[in-house]
């Protein structure tokens, strides 16, 4: 079956793995989060890191409803938008913005809990990405972002981070450090392999 197929029996939904569980871009969701737990058999996965090449290829799709998936099968599952430049993932699923991981960075960590999200999908809370900081990089490199992660890793059984994409920016680079497996996303007949390739590289 072609995209525009797939496109038409989701009516667009972003959320197609709540709003449409039977459709079957929810089953290859379900199939990917299947994989990735295979794939962490000898080894405790607690941190995802999702990006993509260039914008538009659907990462926030695919780290939204990764998360809904992990979370219908019984994880506290914690989605953090770390695309700190162009955030979108408090728009997927109809949050305020007011603040989020960015202001939490320049916060005691201990008000994680005013940060963070609930939402109508049990077992989904998130933390939208707040205001857009003049210095990205410099935050997600910072000692107080390896220690907020380690501190979140007690509260959740998993935690996915929206990234931002990889060509010419240096924050998901840094984030594939700290994080237990990273997921480039790819947009069929768009992304070029050179870009791929280098993004892998990376």
């Amino acid at each position: 079956r072609n995209i525009m197929e797939i496109l038409l029996e989701t009516k667009n939904i972003a959320l197609v793995v709540d709003k449409k569980p039977k459709a079957v871009t929810s089953e290859s969701i379900r199939n990917l989060r299947t994989n990735l737990q295979f794939s962490a058999v000898d080894s405790d996965l607690k941190t995802i890191l999702i990006t993509c090449t260039l914008p538009s290829e659907g990462k926030s799709f695919v780290s939204s409803n990764l998360a809904i998936s992990f979370a219908q099968a019984g994880k506290r599952v914690l989605l953090i938008d770390c695309d700190l430049r162009k955030g979108r993932v408090h728009q997927l699923l109809g949050l305020p913005n007011r603040s989020g991981f960015s202001n939490l960075l320049m916060d005691d960590l201990g008000n994680v809990r005013n940060y963070v999200c609930h939402t109508m999908i049990p077992n989904l809370n998130v933390l939208t990405c707040g205001t857009y900081p003049p210095n990205p990089s410099e935050l997600l490199s910072s000692y107080k972002n390896k220690k907020l992660i380690q501190i979140l890793k007690y509260e959740y059984d998993l935690i996915i981070f929206d990234g931002a994409p990889v060509g010419g920016l240096a924050d998901s680079v840094i984030l594939s450090s700290l994080v237990d497996k990273t997921l480039i996303v790819t947009k069929d007949a768009s992304t070029a392999k050179n870009d791929l390739r280098k993004t892998k590289n990376r």
